[in-house]
């Protein structure tokens, strides 16, 4: 594969659009809205998502951010931000995570503010992602992934309504916030199979 070895070559979009998203790599400035979204969602986050618990100050969120964008430009891991399209409204973030760029293999992990909750906006986001994802020109995905903790159904939901199949479910695979033993699901999409948005 070409620049499998050496990632930071690759060039492709750090954005692009959905119909009502922008979907874009974090950058600089962006911690007081991720700020906002992770303290406005922590009730409903917190059961599946530990990072949430550094997330205790402005700084910390722009931290985040800024760790993110330096890390989307080494091609290690493509956090993305999902902004409500014309607006500085973030509505949560997903992106490209756990690479294995000699495959290319990734997995979509995804998080969605509160007050956004039912209105298919991580669906959406998760759909435009993987065609992104799966483009030959850009990324090149040749495997995508989805886990999620078997008990989290809205999770499920969106892995099943963005078209991923269920490949099975790995027994005491993670350990919970709670420090419970959960079993993952693993879901997944190949670029034959995908429909664009």
């Amino acid at each position: 594969m070409e620049h499998a070895g050496r990632p930071i070559l690759k060039d492709f979009p750090d954005r692009f659009e959905t119909e009502r998203l922008l979907i874009r790599c974090p950058l600089p400035g962006d911690g007081p809205e991720l700020f906002a979204a992770v303290r406005e969602s922590y009730d409903e986050l917190k059961p599946w998502m530990p990072w949430v618990e550094f997330h205790k100050a402005v700084e910390d969120s722009e931290a985040s951010a800024r760790r993110g964008w330096v890390e989307f430009l080494e091609r290690s891991d493509l956090r993305m931000h999902l902004f409500l399209k014309g607006t500085d409204t973030l509505v949560g973030s997903s992106g490209l995570h756990r690479i294995d760029w000699s495959a290319p293999r990734f997995e979509i992990g995804y998080w969605r503010r509160t007050s956004f909750a039912g209105q298919g906006y991580i669906t959406e986001a998760v759909r435009g992602i993987s065609a992104f994802a799966f483009d030959s020109r850009g990324v090149g995905a040749r495997r995508l992934e989805i886990r999620c903790d078997s008990l989290n159904r809205r999770s499920m939901h969106v892995a099943e309504c963005a078209g991923f199949w269920l490949e099975g479910e790995v027994r005491n695979a993670e350990v919970g916030p709670d420090g419970s033993l959960r079993n993952s699901l693993i879901f997944a999409g190949l670029p034959e199979e995908h429909q664009a948005p």
